[in-house]
């Protein structure tokens, strides 16, 4: 099992190469950074975590341009967007940002993606909620068909263009891993109809145990192999018994979620944190 984490990249913390370089410093395996194209005003949409929306999440630097200054500076350290919210993008564009990206990083790109959960953010880019999931799965689809075909096309019923050519493709064959995030049966219906892994969030009752046995049980039952499928546990505790848990149930990676503090904070907790990545490196 690997150790990581993710990090809403801001206009007021530390910068994200500075950050990134001390996670590779200290061991870590992996950067995942979130998306958030902006907050309407309206705030119509409460916030999953309840109370007030915490003022990272209109203050996020776009994912794509923060991870290629993280790749930039580093040589060996995945980076990964958790999540990219694939409903709020163009499929033919975002297929050439993602595989730009993971060329120039000699393959250390890993696509997390969510349908979103901000219904007015949404459809300001012209997505509807309703079928937020169905444009993501087609989407992700047709994406799939420009990293792996010469001349692609893609006809379903929310994305549609005949054959383009469309390059770079990326590093990694035959695409960057695709990593859903969520935690419903609905989630895991869908990693395995379409994904490389599972993405859920190690919150509070999270067993992983369980988990790894629900996502097992209805891959089985779909017909597709487990060994396939990773997981990767977001905002998984700090903890060391907890992460030995964690690997036993065979989780694939976990992501510590690095505090909106002051750059100094912020590389004293990773310094905390380095005996637990260490641990899981072998």
């Amino acid at each position: 099992m690997r150790v990581g984490v993710f990090y809403f990249p801001t206009d007021y913390g530390i910068d994200i190469a500075e950050l990134a370089r001390a996670l590779e410093e200290r061991g870590f395996e992996s950067l995942f950074v979130p998306e958030h194209t902006h907050i309407p005003v309206s705030r119509k949409t409460p916030f999953p975590g309840g109370g007030e929306l915490p003022k990272r999440y209109m203050r996020t630097h776009d994912p794509f341009v923060a991870l290629a200054f993280a790749a930039a500076t580093t040589r060996k350290l995945l980076i990964g967007t958790g999540v990219c919210l694939v409903p709020q993008h163009d499929p033919i564009v975002l297929a050439k940002v993602i595989a730009s990206l993971d060329l120039l990083s000699g393959g250390r790109f890993v696509f997390g993606i969510g349908g979103g959960w901000n219904v007015d953010e949404m459809e300001n880019h012209g997505a509807r909620y309703e079928t937020r999931f169905k444009l993501m799965r087609e989407r992700v689809q047709a994406m799939k068909a420009i990293w792996t075909q010469e001349e692609a096309s893609f006809h379903s019923d929310m994305v549609n263009f005949d054959p383009i050519w469309s390059y770079p493709k990326p590093a990694q064959r035959p695409h960057p891993p695709v990593l859903l995030g969520g935690e419903t049966d609905h989630t895991l219906k869908r990693v395995v109809a379409y994904c490389d892994g599972w993405f859920p969030r190690g919150a509070r009752g999270f067993n992983p145990v369980e988990a790894i046995e629900r996502l097992h049980r209805m891959a089985t039952a779909a017909g597709r192999d487990p060994a396939t499928l990773t997981t990767s546990v977001f905002g998984a505790p700090p903890d060391a018994a907890a992460l030995e848990g964690y690997a036993k149930a065979g989780v694939n990676r976990v992501l510590l979620g690095v505090p909106d503090k002051d750059p100094d904070e912020i590389l004293r907790t990773l310094d905390k944190w380095a005996p637990l990545a260490a641990a899981h490196a072998a």
